[in-house]
């Protein structure tokens, strides 16, 4: 799958996943970088990512936060395809439309196989969803 430079807008120099239909199309689009306090991804809360009580459904944070996990364990991956094998997480208060929705976080432990993170997605600087994961490293196969 093919990382994608933004050019221009609101996320230019973000790195978005164009050939993931689910989480760039459907879910998203979703953005990562990494700046002066580390990894981040965001997007912005619009119309198709709102349910019915006015605010952004929790499948889409939850969604959001799984992508999270594999922008916070980048440089853990060691060019290696993961899985997500376990995933948690706890609701904090609503996202909303027009607001910036971001997830930050750490590693807590990476070894040879196996992820440990944790994380934090605020909207418009509200803690959002508290999240945790733990993603197992596939390594890819040549052909």
């Amino acid at each position: 799958m093919a990382a994608v430079t933004v050019t221009e807008g609101e996320f230019a120099g973000w790195t978005t996943w164009p050939d993931e239909p689910f989480e760039y199309e459907t879910a998203g689009p979703f953005y990562f970088r990494v700046d002066d306090k580390g990894p981040v991804a965001a997007f912005r809360a619009v119309r198709k990512h709102m349910n019915a009580g006015g605010v952004v459904h929790g499948g889409c944070l939850m969604t959001f936060a799984d992508l999270a996990l594999f922008a916070i364990a980048h440089d853990s991956m060691d060019g290696a395809y993961g899985l997500t094998v376990a995933f948690t997480s706890e609701f904090l208060d609503g996202a909303r439309e027009g607001e910036l929705v971001e997830a930050r976080g750490e590693v807590l432990r990476a070894g040879g196989s196996l992820v440990f993170v944790r994380g934090i997605v605020t909207s418009d600087g509200r803690p959002c969803l508290n999240f945790s994961g733990t993603i197992k490293k596939v390594r890819r196969k040549e052909t």
